[in-house]
């Protein structure tokens, strides 16, 4: 058996770093002053430990257009390196610096902050120019070195007259990518990527206003000054503890991050762990719709303060998506590139602390001020369902501070709503049965019909409901959900009110016979039920279990889940036998009767918004000729 090494030629493999590395090109700048970060927190760090007496000072990155020679200059003041270090760093490929340093220093470091990782950032360079300069002057008494490549495998290198301390990397911009000798362009990259970079990012100046004196005339006009302009916040609200900051500072930064948001979040939920990874970060509950595509892609991930991307799938739990807010974790294993995540088991593992986190903070609001969360709760309601309905361990905990609206403006707890019903809502089989409507103007006549028979209606009104009570049921014991206008509440309420019909089996069959000739069948089944006298002559239920596939199909379950493809609208006709109006159908001669029965009918279908097109300008122009 033979072995050996495979040969990896570099001059095969840089092109393909060039070109392939990163998704977009715009990336290039994240990179370079990534790396002029960790060379000024390097520096900080030396410092810290004593290692070096150099001053460290308030050292800044600077980013330069020179649009007239097509070059764009990145400055920092940091660690620099000498000619030696270049060879050793720079002419290396895929030889990390950063991870170098962290070994180095692994006992002390490991909190600095330092972001490089796989020593390929710097070549993201040659995506975006045709000749890339490093000037650099190391913290150590040497002298500077200058390093120039054009895009190969070639470069040269030499001392240079540099007298200050850090690098200067010089990138020659391509034709083709003028676009980023533009200062909207550049300003825009570096605020998407590195508006939290913990080192300040000076780029161009502004003017800034002096404060008056005390003694000025009113009229005086303030003095301005040309200042430097930095455009980033190294010290952002996540990356301090929740102990120094108020209310106000997690509103301010919820406006730093969302400068077009209006309205201020309902609450949030500060995340900082350090075991058995690290985490930090701020989620904001925004008042939310029950449109749950329009919020998606709000919350920011970061690593070390560096922008990652906008869409956090896989580490932040699906229903916790619609938040907004930041999380920052060096742990998140991130792809070469640095562009998205890597799956593994510390996803996981953080993603289940966060959904833990969220509940445990859901539950705090609740027991410190239930009138407050109940007023919030129709803002926050999707979010906490949707949890319900896709988290196991969610659920659990959320049992708690899940709320049950009811039409009348009441809010229980699931253990609340078991102990308000338990004795007036049963059925024959004595299963509890939660009423609940969906809309309280489309069903606001059963509704009405519930609540005089002393029943309890829930409103629970999100797109997620028919998916949700399907858990509930499962989860719950000897419990059904029923919808006010569903045929099972006819079990209710038969069981309350033992009604007998005022009919004979003569007349009962006579009569269904008379309205299965008008009724049309591939719509509705008719059925004879005895109840009060007031109640309505004619009611349309639905039948609870197609009424919820339906929905169920229509929200993303349904026909992908049972097969049952597009099923049709069927309602059950309910006719009241104790209700004089019946009695008069029943009583009329045929010519006449089939008239009554469709009045009646679409008058019921009127009631429950079923009656629309032509068949409404019929049911009009026939009540008009009755009234005449």
């Amino acid at each position: 058996m033979a072995t050996g090494k495979i040969n990896v030629s570099v001059e095969n493999i840089f092109p393909l770093i060039k070109k392939f590395l990163y998704s977009d090109h715009e990336i290039f700048l994240r990179e370079l002053i990534s790396n002029a970060t960790d060379a000024t927190l390097k520096l900080k760090h030396l410092t810290n430990i004593g290692e070096t007496d150099v001053e460290y000072g308030n050292p800044t990155i600077e980013v330069k257009i020179d649009k007239e020679n097509q070059k764009l200059h990145i400055i920092d003041h940091g660690i620099g390196m000498t000619k030696e270090e270049v060879e050793k760093y720079i002419n290396q490929v895929a030889f990390s610096g950063a991870e170098e340093f962290l070994e180095k220093y692994k006992d002390s470091a490991k909190d600095s902050g330092i972001i490089g990782h796989f020593g390929l950032g710097f070549y993201s360079a040659f995506m975006v120019a045709n000749k890339v300069e490093i000037i650099t002057k190391s913290y150590k008494d040497e002298p500077a070195a200058h390093w120039i490549c054009e895009g190969t495998t070639d470069f040269t290198i030499e001392e240079a007259d540099r007298k200050e301390r850090g690098s200067e990397v010089i990138l020659h911009i391509n034709d083709d990518e003028k676009e980023f000798l533009e200062e909207s362009k550049i300003g825009e990259l570096l605020s998407k990527y590195n508006k939290f970079m913990p080192v300040p990012i000076k780029f161009g100046t502004k003017e800034k206003e002096l404060p008056k004196a005390e003694d000025a005339p009113e009229e005086e006009e303030a003095k301005k000054v040309t200042v430097d302009n930095i455009i980033n916040n190294p010290n952002p609200a996540w990356t301090k503890q929740p102990t120094e900051l108020e209310d106000e500072d997690y509103n301010s930064f919820y406006r730093e991050l969302y400068p077009m948001q209006m309205e201020e979040p309902l609450f949030h939920i500060h995340l900082n762990v350090d075991y058995p990874f690290n985490l930090t970060g701020i989620l904001y509950f925004p008042k939310l719709s029950n449109n749950m595509t329009m919020q998606q892609d709000k919350i920011q991930l970061y690593q070390n303060q560096v922008f990652v991307t906008d869409n956090v799938e896989g580490i932040v739990p699906e229903f916790l998506t619609m938040l907004r807010g930041v999380i920052d974790s060096p742990d998140i294993p991130l792809n070469v590139s640095r562009s998205y995540l890597q799956a593994d088991g510390a996803v996981k593992k953080i993603s289940s602390y966060i959904t833990r986190k969220v509940a445990d903070k859901l539950k705090s609001l609740f027991n410190e001020n239930r009138e407050d969360f109940e007023k919030k709760w129709n803002d926050i309601k999707v979010v906490i369902e949707y949890g319900m309905l896709s988290e196991d361990k969610f659920f659990d905990k959320a049992d708690k501070f899940a709320l049950y609206p009811t039409v009348d403006d009441n809010y229980f707890t699931y253990e609340e709503l078991q102990e308000k019903i338990k004795d007036n809502q049963t059925d024959k089989d004595g299963k509890m049965v939660i009423l609940y409507a969906s809309n309280k103007d489309e069903q606001h006549s059963y509704i009405e019909a519930a609540k005089t028979k002393g029943y309890e209606v829930l409103l629970l009104d999100s797109p997620i409901v028919p998916h949700l009570i399907q858990k509930l049921e499962s989860s719950k014991e000897n419990i059904s959900f029923v919808r006010v206008d569903s045929d099972h509440i006819n079990n209710l309420i038969k069981k309350d009110e033992e009604e007998t019909s005022k009919l004979s089996e003569e007349e009962k069959e006579k009569l269904k016979t008379d309205f299965e000739k008008v009724v049309p069948k591939e719509s509705y089944t008719v059925q004879l039920e005895a109840m009060d006298s007031s109640a309505a002559p004619l009611i349309i239920t639905q039948p609870e279990f197609m009424r919820r596939m339906k929905e169920m199909q229509q929200t993303g379950g349904g026909g992908g889940m049972f097969g049952m493809g597009n099923m049709p609208e069927m309602y059950n006709l309910v006719v009241n036998t104790n209700h004089p109006l019946i009695s008069t159908i029943l009583n009329t001669e045929e010519k006449g009767q089939g008239a009554l029965i469709k009045q009646s009918l679409d008058l019921a279908r009127l009631s429950q918004n079923l009656l629309k097109g032509e068949e409404l300008t019929s049911f009009v122009k026939r009540s008009f000729d009755m009234i005449k």
